[in-house]
């Protein structure tokens, strides 16, 4: 068999949504086909309820995690060009990851990413967004594809900038690294590492596969004892 590349694995990924993700990656640890990377409840591999899709119109994103924080102005901040030149630069696809650190109260008023950031970030390689801040100008996003998982959304913010750059991140729950996989989509993110990608591939037809098999059957049940059998076969 021909061995795939890594922009067909990455493609393949697509066709799956995030929950078929985290199924290969960690959740079913008894499960022959899991890869068992993380702990199912205690690894921050995946994203909680304090984000969300904020355009899941815009369907899914697969790519390699860069990773930022925010702040207020202050001496320890970084050139904004310094942000750009790691996307652009950044092995391709890119999911933008950015935590940001603000006074309490802040957060949830700064709107740091909208129209304008969005075409910078579609300019580099960016396919997806993930943000412990809240989004604006989701007109302008949406004509550019690039999916945003955040808090909400808010009209303003105040001047801001960039603190660091590829250093570990926690949003929502989930930490990231630089060069992680992120695969992210109307539920949410999963990341696994970035030398796991042609296990995630090898594994995940099988388990979808079965998954559908059983659903199948339960469809098929006609009486407790058929549910039973059906559920028990490919639990």
């Amino acid at each position: 068999m021909t061995k795939r590349t890594q922009e067909e694995m990455l493609a393949k990924l697509m066709q799956f949504n995030t929950p078929s993700i985290s199924n290969i990656v960690a959740t079913y640890p008894n499960h022959p086909l899991c890869l068992k990377l993380y702990d199912p409840w205690n690894g921050s591999w995946y994203t909680d309820t304090s984000i969300r899709s904020i355009m899941p119109e815009l369907g899914r994103a697969i790519g390699y995690a860069v990773t930022f924080t925010y702040s207020l102005p202050g001496p320890d901040t970084l050139p904004f060009i310094d942000l750009i030149a790691a996307l652009y630069n950044a092995p391709k696809p890119v999911i933008a990851v950015f935590q940001h650190h603000y006074p309490p109260g802040i957060l949830a008023r700064a709107a740091a990413f909208g129209g304008q950031t969005a075409s910078l970030f579609q300019v580099c390689g960016v396919a997806g967004v993930i943000t412990d801040s809240p989004i604006r100008d989701l007109d302008e996003i949406r004509p550019t594809g690039i999916p945003h998982l955040a808090s909400g959304v808010t009209p303003g913010h105040g001047p801001l900038h960039v603190r660091t750059i590829n250093t570990p991140v926690v949003v929502a729950g989930m930490e990231v690294k630089s060069g992680e996989l992120i695969h992210l989509d109307e539920h949410g993110a999963v990341k696994f590492p970035a030398n796991q990608l042609e296990a995630v591939c090898e594994k995940i037809d099988a388990f979808d596969q079965e998954e559908k098999a059983q659903v199948e059957a339960l469809q098929r049940a006609k009486n407790l004892e058929e549910v039973q059998e059906a559920w028990n076969k490919y639990k």
